[in-house]
């Protein structure tokens, strides 16, 4: 665990409340289903081992990668970092700053339609069959009932909002990069959408939309993600981390686990690895540097 002072603790939270804020409002809302609707409740769901097996920004990378945007050696050292994370447990800040500032340096002055437009691909070619039937049900459980239903992630929110439109969800709160004329400035907009961070996002969706978040549900494989869950009147574990599920049946959480030995064993290396601050620094999209002659 990172231990801050009190004035680093207050900065960290003042930028997850602006990460959210920025997410909340970045959040597409499309038009009720036919069913009748029931506004006033959601379900919220986060998208690396919820929805999808593996880390959405990992597959996209390898899509750029394999489109000659940056090296099989960069995508081998992101995988490293990745798992680097997910094994010690420990979030380092000064490498994670480090971490994310190189990421965020890779789409600077980039066009967003450019990288909108290969992750459309990308998910058609690689992420739509690893999308976890079970999670996708219980997402349409929710719609079928008149609910909304919005991916949080740390995901950069242009790939979140695809994932989401092709899923037939009502939208997504991912993290939020910088855009000046049409193009990538290389910044984020408060932090990455991790942890307390994707809190404030409901917490900022709930008020724009006027829902009541006692009648929400939220669903997450991570530990990093009890303030979000803890946030609605019902959290669920997908797929979940050991932590979490230890959180669960202290918290009397529902749990339910979609993976077969194969499937939990394919997962449970490069694939896992977007949660924390790392993936979200890869929030500015990652892969878009161009592969250097």
């Amino acid at each position: 665990m990172i231990t801050l002072t009190r004035r680093g603790r207050a900065h960290q939270d003042a930028l997850a409340v602006v990460a959210g804020a920025a997410s909340a409002a970045a959040a597409e809302v499309e038009a009720p289903t036919a069913v009748t609707p029931d506004l006033g409740a959601a379900a919220f769901f986060d998208v690396d081992n919820t929805m999808i097996a593996g880390a959405s920004i990992y597959h996209f990378a390898r899509g750029m990668a394999a489109r000659k945007y940056f090296s099989s050696r960069d995508l081998l050292g992101f995988a490293f970092q990745q798992v680097k994370f997910r094994m010690s447990g420990v979030e380092d800040a000064a490498n994670m700053v480090t971490a994310r500032q190189a990421a965020l340096a890779f789409v600077a002055g980039r066009e967003v339609d450019e990288i909108v437009g290969h992750a459309e691909d990308i998910y058609d070619e690689v992420m739509a069959k690893r999308i976890w039937s079970g999670t996708r049900a219980l997402a349409q459980m929710h719609l079928d009932a008149g609910q909304r239903v919005w991916l949080v992630t740390a995901t950069p929110v242009e790939l979140a909002n695809i994932i989401a439109h092709r899923l037939g969800l009502t939208g997504a709160l991912g993290t939020v990069s910088e855009i000046v004329d049409g193009k990538y400035t290389g910044r984020l907009v408060g932090e990455p959408l991790h942890g307390p961070a994707k809190a404030e996002a409901v917490l900022s969706l709930a008020r724009r939309e006027g829902l009541d978040l006692s009648r929400c549900t939220a669903y997450s494989d991570s530990v990093n993600d009890v303030p979000m869950l803890s946030t609605v009147g019902t959290g669920v574990a997908i797929n979940p981390d050991s932590a979490l599920r230890r959180e669960a049946r202290e918290r009397g959480w529902q749990v339910r686990d979609y993976r077969t030995a194969r499937k939990a064993a394919k997962v449970g290396a490069p694939a896992v690895a977007a949660a924390g601050v790392i993936a979200g620094g890869v929030a500015g999209t990652l892969a878009v540097r161009r592969k250097i002659a």
